[in-house]
């Protein structure tokens, strides 16, 4: 749903360009505390080794973006991605995901206008995020807390949140569209052929969650609290241990220490008490490993099979007349517009070779991004603490 330059009129584009800056920044604001707490504490780290996980994110965004699915006679779609980032690393940093992945793909590859990019971080990142978490944490709060929860309020939240940002589109267009067309056409149409990439959006968000929570839930920003800690008596008082830690060593005959669902009378374990701030954690590089390899193999080889159809927008645009002023690209002469090779005239290579640039591109850039906000993070927390100087007066 990248829209091109020439649909929306300047004025509101120059709006939805402040509106799409406003949420960016209240987002990085936000992401610091996503990346500095729950996520650096899920690692055993400090922020600075989240921010590489995040940019994974919003590689594997990318990647999957390239793979348009039929979704009916001669339309296709793709994956927005603001459902799976709100879930995997958070809302506020889900925001700057998406933002990212749309400013390289505009940049390098000419797909979504350059005037146009305040509509596209609007409609694909912010309305996907707040519909999508929004609705994801109120499944959560209804229903029985598991796995099979989690998974599910992902798909049901990456399906609403494709049509709402359809609507959201349309709401722009009626009121900057550059062409004169009846509203509800347009928007009866955009909501339908949304409603079938929608439910493409839930499976690829449903199945990707659930394969990071099958390894690593503590790394879901959605599924926290699934994993249930051990609770060690050290002195005389219950200490929960880090959940990834190693097995414990303390001494304990007290059943009530025991993590919940265990034996009710385990046997005695001697040896000395644990430090708990010295238990080493797991580390994440072997998910980052995999989720890269992943995010390369998808854009680099499998996105040759994608379908070749129009996606939705392009369909209704081209289907209702809402196209008639587009402008080329300002990015049109980019050797990567189009995602491919300049000069390289084997398709197949020209696509995976763009593919495989566009994730290490967007990696690097994402992970920069993240470490200098957590970075920034860091330094105003350690502003905040330095001890006060005492005047004159005492």
């Amino acid at each position: 749903m990248h829209v091109p330059d020439g649909f929306i009129n300047a004025p509101v584009s120059v709006a939805a360009g402040v509106l799409a800056a406003g949420a960016v920044a209240v987002s990085l604001r936000g992401a610091r505390r996503e990346l500095s707490g729950g996520l650096a504490a899920a690692t055993g780290t400090g922020g600075e080794r989240t921010a590489p996980l995040a940019g994974l994110v919003a590689a594997f965004i990318f990647a999957v973006q390239m793979l348009n699915f039929p979704v009916a006679a001669g339309t296709s779609g793709h994956l927005l991605g603001g459902a799976l980032a709100a879930i995997l690393v958070g809302p506020w940093t889900g925001v700057l995901c998406i933002s990212v992945v749309l400013l390289m793909q505009g940049i390098l590859f000419a797909d979504g206008g350059l005037t146009a990019l305040g509509v596209n971080i609007t409609v694909m990142g912010v309305v996907t995020v707040l519909v999508a978490h929004g609705l994801f944490r109120a499944l959560l709060a209804l229903l029985p807390a598991g796995r099979r929860t989690v998974t599910a309020a992902a798909f049901a939240a990456a399906l609403v949140s494709v049509p709402a940002s359809a609507a959201a589109f349309t709401l722009l267009y009626a009121i900057g569209g550059t062409t004169d067309v009846p509203i509800g056409k347009v928007l009866t149409a955009m909501v339908g052929v949304h409603v079938l990439i929608g439910i493409g959006e839930a499976v690829i968000t449903m199945l990707t969650v659930g394969a990071v929570i099958a390894v690593r839930p503590d790394l879901v920003h959605g599924a926290r609290g699934l994993s249930t800690p051990l609770v060690l008596r050290v002195g005389g008082r219950p200490v929960e241990a880090a959940p990834t830690a190693t097995a414990p060593t303390a001494t304990t005959s007290d059943p009530t220490t025991r993590a919940p669902g265990t034996d009710p009378d385990p046997a005695p374990v001697t040896g000395p008490a644990p430090d708990p701030a010295s238990t080493p954690a797991r580390s994440p590089r072997a998910v980052w490993v995999t989720g890269l390899v992943t995010a390369l193999v998808l854009a680099g080889f499998v996105s040759f099979y994608a379908s070749a159809s129009p996606d939705g927008l392009e369909k209704v645009a081209a289907d209702q007349g809402i196209d008639r002023k587009v402008r080329e690209h300002a990015a049109a002469d980019s050797p990567l517009a189009d995602y491919g090779i300049e000069d390289v005239t084997d398709a197949r290579i020209s696509g995976g070779l763009a593919g495989v640039i566009g994730v290490a591109a967007t990696v690097a850039v994402g992970s920069g991004v993240f470490y200098a906000v957590v970075r920034r993070r860091r330094t105003d927390r350690g502003a905040d603490e330095s001890p006060r100087v005492p005047d004159a007066t005492g």
